[in-house]
């Protein structure tokens, strides 16, 4: 496979990254092998390079996430870019400025990415729409989250070659989960059959026009299984009781060696983090170097990031290739 820093034709014919949904599997699979290379670079010696070199990458972060935010952060500069993290925080945000008076005051900068990270679905969709550069969706309240479910799927068709007829497992706290959005979107569109368990009381209404199978026993759910994928019970977005206490969600839905015995001999154990330890998953489980592939995840993160800004940046309309293209 040829360096990204040697292949500089578009690879990717949209914009913006606002989520899977109404991504071809053509798109899907150029942005992992182009990740798939990015893994390779990110382990030697000389992770740096300059494909963004000149460009600006603006970090928009109104929820807090040191993993993504850092992942995105690092992305950015191996790549070459400049890179600039926005503390909501301290900004004019706070002070009453609109999400649209935001989105204004970035574009006048000229910043050629903006990756947004916003409590609200929809917001980052609304963002796109005001400003002239690309913007990637790194999370909005329980719509979509684009750049995990990607770097999940590339964890997983490196340790299994291929994500078409694998059977899929997606654990947890479905209703409050833009991961299990993204992933179930990206897992049917490559092929793979996906099943959601959990509790009744975190089940969205409607999940069955996703085209899942649903359960609400562990073990049932798991049986023939190639992937368990854990998800983290989100309890700041919880406003009531859908779970009875930890301990026994634990019991029920947390996964220990007993409950992935039902799944097939060689399934492996996915977690978007940060882990719940004892809540959602065993500490054995969760650091079983043979079956885990949690560590694995966050290595793919960069790559994926990395791929995805890669992309995005080769159809930004003053690119030096497609300057070149055009004499």
């Amino acid at each position: 496979m040829s360096s990204p820093e040697t292949s500089p034709a578009p690879i990717f014919p949209h914009r913006h990254l606002i989520g899977i949904e109404g991504l071809s599997p053509q798109d899907i699979t150029a942005l992992l092998d182009l990740a798939d290379t990015y893994v390779e670079q990110n382990r030697r010696i000389d992770k740096k390079g300059a494909v963004l070199r000149g460009r600006t990458q603006i970090n928009l972060f109104f929820e807090a996430s040191t993993r993504t935010q850092s992942s995105f952060e690092l992305a950015g500069k191996r790549l070459g870019a400049d890179v600039m993290n926005m503390s909501v925080g301290t900004s004019s945000v706070k002070k009453g400025e609109t999400l649209i008076d935001t989105a204004v005051t970035l574009n006048a900068m000229h910043p050629d990415m903006i990756v947004v990270r916003h409590q609200n679905s929809g917001a980052v969709e609304l963002l796109s729409q005001k400003v002239s550069c690309s913007v990637v969706n790194a999370g909005d309240g329980a719509h979509e989250h684009p750049t995990q479910a990607l770097l999940d799927a590339l964890t997983i068709r490196r340790r299994k070659g291929k994500l078409q007829g694998l059977r899929v497992a997606i654990c947890g706290d479905i209703l409050h989960s833009r991961v299990a959005r993204s992933n179930i979107l990206l897992l049917h569109t490559m092929g793979a059959r996906v099943r959601v368990i959990g509790p009744p009381t975190l089940m969205p209404t409607g999940i069955e026009r996703f085209g899942v199978e649903i359960f609400h026993d562990m073990k049932k759910g798991l049986e023939d299984c190639d992937i368990v994928m854990m998800l983290r019970l989100q309890l700041e977005r919880m406003a009531g009781s859908y779970v009875p206490s930890q301990r026994e969600y634990f019991r029920y839905y947390g996964l220990d060696y007993d409950k992935l015995a039902a799944a097939k001999p060689d399934a492996l154990v996915m977690h978007p983090g940060p882990m719940n330890r004892g809540v959602e998953i065993d500490s054995a489980v969760a650091d079983d170097i043979h079956r885990s592939l949690i560590r694995e995840q966050v290595e793919m993160g960069v790559a994926v990031r990395m791929a995805v800004l890669d992309a995005l940046a080769r159809n930004l309309p003053n690119d030096p290739s497609i300057a070149e293209t055009a004499k």
